[in-house]
Order: structure tokens, then C-alpha cells, then sequence
């Protein structure tokens, strides 16, 4: 049963009020970033900071249309916008233009759209959907797979497109998942792909074959809680490997430690799971399961580091990770940020002061990296404002998600939390060197008319489902 309110008298205005203030600190830092003394007029349209004010009116009408529009079109119409944007992904591969290696760009004129801007707002639609949807449960093998084609097939779409950092975006859409209900054991896996992944690269196979076995046993003994039963693995696994050294350095066969260590895995695991089942162990097929696992996709990330990752994402990894050092290549970008925001001190050289800014030093200096403009005008209090401002807004996005009625809405409000979460903390993170460069947008604040447009829309579009809550009687 429903009733009807004024939508105006309920917005919520102070998510408005912040999403104001960034557009406008969005602008003057654009602004900043490409000022030169022959276009000294903040709207002097032929450059990006005149554009981008074009881009924000515009936005400011898509957020009137957006309010006009019935909540029920966003339920009813999910999966249908959901199934439009892949056709235009799709299309983008055929018909789209090339932008700095990404073919992901409608080129109208002197327009550009990236439809995969928009794609978030269509997935995070069609995940609410489906997952508010009556009877599912999203702990099953059929909402698993159900839940990842809606989330990956978009993200493999952008990926084909060359745009790897907007494809890892829709990792994000997990923490709508998590407040739904998902299992921990779900989170702890992710995790641990995370860390096996990391520590692929940084160790040698025989290390993590080590480690793996030595973790797979401290999981057992935790799990079982009997010193007898660890020490019968343990020992089972010390003796196989002394043997198999002892063979290969006694009989000079030259086989290489990591075969010789697996074989011994081998071989002792199958040992201990006799021992296992005739004195009835638990759990012993599942650490088993999560101790090859692991050891196959630490093997398998050598191959997909080499083969599949572009060599410029190979570089900037190894880059952050400490394995190579190129501060005039891959590094420069990175580099020169820090130097930048740090030059800002706690309060900034002053609006328009910023000489790595002024002097073009750092690369994507109004999209990418417009964070270390802000760093070197405005210092540590204003990184901190900036910072501060985003924190309250997500907060302020996670009450208004919680207090929804429609579990639709309360979903779709975590989908807008999850999307900007991920793209404040990484395009943060990699302007001071503690993520990758992956080429992403800081909501409200880069340049361009799609990431603007789209944030607006997601954001908006919670805005009106949130000032229509009441309408739904208990």
C-alpha cells in the first residue's frame, strides 16, 4: 500500500550540500590544474574548466530528470537498462574510439561518452534487483553464479575494451553482497587470492609452496585443536621431503627443489589421508582442497602476470611493490604526485600557487591525478577537507541506505556506497603511492562529462528512491 508525498519537502539536503561543495572544489581545482595566463577566465569554455561547467548545468538537468521519473521505473526497468548498457558495450568494441589505448569512447562531434561510466549505475540496478527479488537466497550455488555474471559480464565487456581500472570497479560490488548476508568464508577467500597474489610476485614458487603447507597445518591444528594429530602431519610431510632431497642429491638427478618439494606433497598426502579416514580426522579434504588450490593459483599467477597483463600494468605493479625502480618512466607519474602534494606542506602554496601544477610536471594532472593539485595548493588541510568531505558523504550514503523500507532501495543505496568507496580510496591511494595506477576518475572532482554525469546519476537516483520511502506504508 502506498501514499503519496512531496518528494521536494524529503530530499535529503545535506548528501545535496556535499554533492555540491565537491562539484565546486571539483571545478577550481580543474581549474588550477591547467591554468595559463593567455585563458585567464574561469569560463572561457574553450578550456576543460569551461567545458567541465558545461558539464556540471548539464548534470544539474539530469538531476531534475532523475527526480521526475517514477521509483517503480528503476525496479520495473532494471534489467532492461541492465541489458541495454551491455549492448552498448558491445557496441563500443566495434563502433568506438581510441583514447589512450582504450577503445571505450562514443565519439559525437566534439562529444565524448563512456559508456562504462554509466555501466555501474545499470549493475548496480540489476544486482538490486535480482537480489531483492522474492524467495532468492544468496547463499546458493544458482544466486552465485547468478549474482557474478550480473556483476562480471559488464566488467569483462570494459575489460576487452583495454580499460582495466574501470573493470576491477565492479569488485566493489561485494560489500552490497556482505550486507546482504554473504558468507564470510567468501570475504576470507577473496583475501587470500589478494595475498597469494601479492606474494606470487614477490617470492619465489618454492617459498610459497613452503609457506602454504606450513599454514594449511596451522588451520588443522586450530581447527582440530589435537598437538597428536598435528605432529603426525607434520612429521608424515618433514620425512617424504628429507627422502626425496636425500634421493635427488644421493643419486645426482638435478631435479629442481620446487618438483621435488610437490612430490613429496604428493606423496605424503596421500599417506596422511589413509591415516586420516581410518582414525576418522575431519576437515582434512578441505585443507587439503584450500592447500592445492592455493599452490595452482600461485603457479597460475606467473602466467597471467606475463601473458595476460599488458607490460605497462606489469611495470606499475612491480613498481608498487618494490621489485623495480623507474622514476622517469612508469614511475613518473606517481613520482611527481608525491613530490607535488608534498611540496604542499600542512597549508598549501595558495590557489593557483602550485609550481609542479603550473609547470606541467605531473602527467593527467585535471583527471587522474587532480588529487595532487589539491595537495599543493591547498596542503594537508585541504587534502584533509577534501578527504573529510567524502568520508561524511559515504557515511551519510550508508544511513540513508539503511533507513530505506524497499530492501531494493537499501541494496541499490550500498551499490552507490560501494562505487565510490572503491574509486575515492584507489584514485587516493595512487596519486601518494600506496595503489596502483590504474586510471580511474575522483568522483565529482576529475574532468570529463561521463564520470560526471554518471556519479551524478548513481548518487541522484538514491536520492529519489530515499525521499520517496515514506510513500511505502508498514
Amino acid at each position: 500500500m502506498q501514499r503519496k508525498v512531496n518528494i521536494w519537502n524529503n530530499i535529503d539536503w545535506t548528501t545535496v550540500f556535499i554533492y555540491l561543495l565537491l562539484v565546486f572544489l571539483g571545478w577550481i581545482n580543474i581549474y588550477a590544474a591547467v591554468y595559463n595566463d593567455d585563458h585567464q577566465s574561469i569560463f572561457d569554455f574553450s578550456q576543460r574548466y569551461g567545458k567541465q561547467l558545461i558539464w556540471i548545468f548539464a548534470a544539474f538537468i539530469l538531476i531534475f530528470i532523475v527526480f521526475t521519473i517514477d521509483i517503480n521505473f528503476y525496479t520495473f526497468f532494471a534489467y532492461v537498462i541492465y541489458g541495454g548498457m551491455i549492448l552498448i558495450l558491445l557496441a563500443v568494441l566495434v563502433l568506438g574510439t581510441k583514447v589512450h589505448g582504450a577503445t571505450s569512447w562514443f565519439e559525437i562531434g566534439n562529444i565524448r561518452i563512456q559508456p562504462s561510466e554509466f555501466a555501474k549505475i545499470a549493475t548496480a540496478l540489476a544486482l538490486a534487483r535480482y537480489v531483492s527479488s522474492f524467495n532468492v537466497q544468496i547463499n546458493t550455488v544458482k544466486s552465485y553464479v547468478r549474482i557474478a555474471g550480473i556483476i562480471f559480464l559488464p566488467a569483462i565487456l570494459i575489460l576487452m575494451q583495454n580499460d582495466t581500472g574501470s573493470a576491477l570497479v565492479y569488485f566493489a560490488f561485494a560489500i552490497v553482497l556482505f550486507r546482504e548476508g554473504l558468507s564470510g568464508s567468501i570475504f576470507f577467500l577473496g583475501l587470500l587470492v589478494i595475498i597469494l597474489f601479492i606474494l606470487a610476485l614477490v617470492f619465489e614458487k618454492l617459498t610459497i609452496i613452503i609457506l602454504s603447507v606450513f599454514v594449511a597445518l596451522a588451520i588443522f591444528w586450530i581447527i582440530n585443536r589435537k598437538g597428536k594429530q598435528f605432529a603426525i602431519a607434520l612429521l608424515v610431510y618433514l620425512l617424504s621431503t628429507a627422502l626425496f632431497l636425500g634421493l635427488n642429491y644421493f643419486l645426482g638427478l638435478k631435479i629442481s627443489k620446487v618438483y621435488i618439494f610437490l612430490v613429496s606433497l604428493g606423496v605424503s598426502s596421500i599417506i596422511y589421508v589413509v591415516f586420516a579416514i581410518k582414525h576418522k580426522i575431519k576437515h582434512v579434504f578441505v585443507l587439503l582442497l584450500f592447500l592445492y588450490g592455493s599452490i595452482v593459483f600461485t603457479f597460475s599467477v606467473d602466467y597471467v602476470f606475463h601473458n595476460i597483463l599488458e607490460k605497462h600494468q606489469q611495470k606499475r605493479i612491480n613498481t608498487l611493490l618494490g621489485l623495480e625502480s623507474d622514476p622517469l618512466g612508469i614511475g613518473y607519474n606517481v613520482n611527481q604526485s608525491k613530490i607535488a602534494i608534498g611540496s604542499g606542506g600542512f597549508a598549501g602554496k595558495g590557489f593557483l600557487g602550485g609550481t609542479q601544477t603550473k609547470f606541467d610536471f605531473v602527467p593527467e594532472q585535471s583527471t587522474d591525478f587532480i588529487f595532487c593539485t589539491i595537495g599543493e595548493e591547498w596542503g594537508f588541510l585541504g587534502t584533509f577537507f577534501v578527504i573529510s568531505l567524502f568520508v561524511a558523504l559515504l557515511l551519510r550514503l550508508v544511513l540513508i541506505a539503511e533507513r530505506q523500507r524497499s530492501s531494493f532501495s537499501r541494496m541499490y543505496g550500498y551499490g552507490v556506497v560501494s562505487v565510490l568507496f572503491f574509486h575515492v580510496m584507489i584514485n587516493i591511494g595512487m596519486t601518494i603511492g600506496l595503489m596502483p595506477v590504474i586510471g580511474i576518475p575522483l568522483p565529482f572532482f576529475s574532468y570529463g562529462g561521463s564520470s560526471l554525469w554518471a556519479f551524478t546519476i548513481l548518487l541522484f537516483i538514491l536520492l529519489r528512491l530515499d525521499a520517496s520511502r515514506l510513500e511505502l506504508l508498514r
